[in-house]
């Protein structure tokens, strides 16, 4: 299947957003996951201690999503000839900066998610760890609405006896 043609925008608006999904899975899992840390922590020490700016700057891509997402689009451009909105040459720069611009919006809506989704596990590990070193005595009416309490009043609760 062939790129869409600069007539058929809203099948090229479908290819954008389609499109960029690879970029950011390839750009993500080149910069943060597991499968990938020993060449990136090798690029991350030249990307400090390499003696030449370009050398450093070489290394830093490959650490960056952002700056490595550029290079995995320029691939994914090659690979598809797609172009947004032209026909020529400048529908290339469109849907490069374009397909960029999305890729990290996915990557970004990824990072946060995952972001929630580790503090939601540590809390709930907390509050497990919590329950575990204290113990809890249960009330037969505590937590139930509608129990007159000690004064009297319609959904109050017993006060504790004091010893």
């Amino acid at each position: 299947m062939n790129p869409p043609g600069s007539s058929q925008w809203i099948l090229q608006i479908v290819w954008l957003f389609v499109l960029a999904v690879p970029i950011a899975c390839v750009a993500w899992t080149v910069t943060h996951e597991e499968l990938f840390k020993e060449p990136r922590d090798y690029c991350a020490r030249r990307s400090q201690q390499a003696r030449s700016l370009a050398a450093r700057k070489f290394f830093y891509l490959f650490t960056c999503e952002y700056c490595f997402s550029h290079y995995v689009t320029v691939f994914f451009l090659i690979l598809t000839r797609y172009r947004l909105l032209l026909d020529d040459w400048r529908g290339y720069v469109i849907a490069f900066f374009a397909l960029v611009a999305i890729a990290n919006v996915y990557m970004s809506s990824f990072g946060r998610l995952r972001q929630e989704v580790k503090s939601e596990k540590l809390e709930a590990e907390k509050k497990e760890r919590d329950l575990e070193e204290s113990p809890v005595i249960a009330s037969s009416t505590a937590g139930v609405a509608g129990v007159a309490g000690a004064g009297g009043k319609e959904g109050t609760y017993p006060r504790p006896a004091v010893r």
